[in-house]
């Protein structure tokens, strides 16, 4: 089963689809970085840099050398600055359209099945029109769309991190109860099969780094201390990516003061206003699932070390197993991360399409 990623970032998305059997064909999107990350990663697929706004479906399917009913599904992240609830709210912001290139792209190749991920904020955004006007949009284009917004750690991923994702199945294909996709039902959490991942669960396995700046290639602190740890380090026996950020000394005081799980408000009242935004000086809990990774991470901490989390640690916050290998400068590798969808989350969807295609 085929499938395209467009808006693909490093590839997270698509790790998801790789790990449940799909064939990922094609990386899209204008951000070099992120492609040589992608490439390097996903060694069948290709890549292509270039804006969608720019190029054609027969364009794309040239360069990977297939018809359009090779490929079966379609899924991508469009950029979402213009949809998030921290971001500026205006409807016509010019970075809301470019979803529209999603569905044009999905409409010239009609895929078996598309799957688009972005903010949860733009369900209710403008009253619900930014996510009537996307619905209407993929509905016309001759499939049965459902939306719905997912948390990460419900499935595995040891992050609290919310994303909506539209699913449609093209309705000259699937018939009921098929017609409509059912998204995969939660298996972590309270009174549920499994417990939440939690922040020390997923990363204490790693070097602490706390008074040193780490190397390109390092050993484990300890042996797999749980099976999310097993995981992740599957088919990985060193640590990479984990090189740590040096602070000031001023800003490695004013960490140390902050409790596991804490943030300003723990702090001494004359430092609540040393830094302007309500989530400052925010430490990981180490006995709950990660606050949501961002691509700064200026502001958030290590549970226990006084710095901000290395890439490898905000990767396997991510759910990114240890052998996926992050290129470019260090902010660029964050931002990488921060701007992906969790493998592990993108592999329950996965599954959940491929038991329809299949059925």
């Amino acid at each position: 089963m085929n499938v395209i990623d467009l808006f693909s970032g490093c590839g997270g998305f698509s790790l998801g689809f790789e790990k449940a059997g799909f064939n990922v064909l094609l990386g899209v999107d204008v951000w070099k970085d992120a492609l040589v990350t992608f490439e390097k990663n996903h060694n069948k697929a290709k890549v292509i840099e270039e804006d969608l706004n720019s190029i054609s479906a027969n364009q794309l399917l040239s360069f990977i050398n297939k018809d359009k009913n090779e490929i079966d599904i379609i899924i991508g992240g469009p950029p979402c600055q213009g949809f998030s609830i921290s971001g500026k709210r205006i409807l016509d912001d010019p970075r809301n359209q470019l979803y529209k290139s999603f569905v044009n792209i999905v409409n010239d190749i009609q895929p078996k099945v598309f799957v688009m991920e972005n903010v949860p904020g733009l369900v209710r955004l403008f009253g619900g029109k930014a996510k009537d006007g996307i619905l209407e949009s993929l509905e016309s284009i001759g499939y049965n769309v459902t939306y719905k917004i997912l948390t990460a750690a419900d499935y595995g991923v040891p992050q609290m991190r919310k994303r909506v994702f539209f699913v449609g199945l093209r309705k000259d294909l699937f018939e009921f109860p098929y017609d409509y996709f059912q998204f995969p039902v939660p298996v972590h959490g309270a009174k549920l099969k499994y417990p939440y991942v939690t922040s020390e669960e997923a990363i204490s396995d790693l070097p602490l780094l706390e008074d040193e700046h780490g190397e390109e290639h390092m050993s484990y602190l300890t042996p797999p201390q749980n099976k999310y740890q097993s995981l992740m380090r599957l088919r990985s026996d060193v640590v990479k990516n984990h090189l740590a950020t040096i602070h000031k000394p001023k800003t490695v005081e004013i960490i140390s003061q902050v409790p596991d799980g804490g943030n300003y408000k723990d702090l001494p009242e004359n430092l609540h206003n040393t830094r302007k935004v309500n989530i400052a000086w925010t430490r990981m809990n180490s006995k709950k699932p990660c606050f949501t990774i961002d691509t700064g991470h200026n502001h958030h901490f290590h549970y226990k070390a006084n710095r901000v989390p290395t890439v490898r640690e905000s990767a396997r916050i991510q759910s990114f197993p240890d052998d996926f290998i992050f290129y470019g400068t260090k902010t660029s590798q964050l931002k990488q991360v921060g701007n992906a969808v969790p493998p592990i989350l993108s592999y329950a969807l996965a599954l959940e399409i491929k038991k329809i295609i299949e059925s």
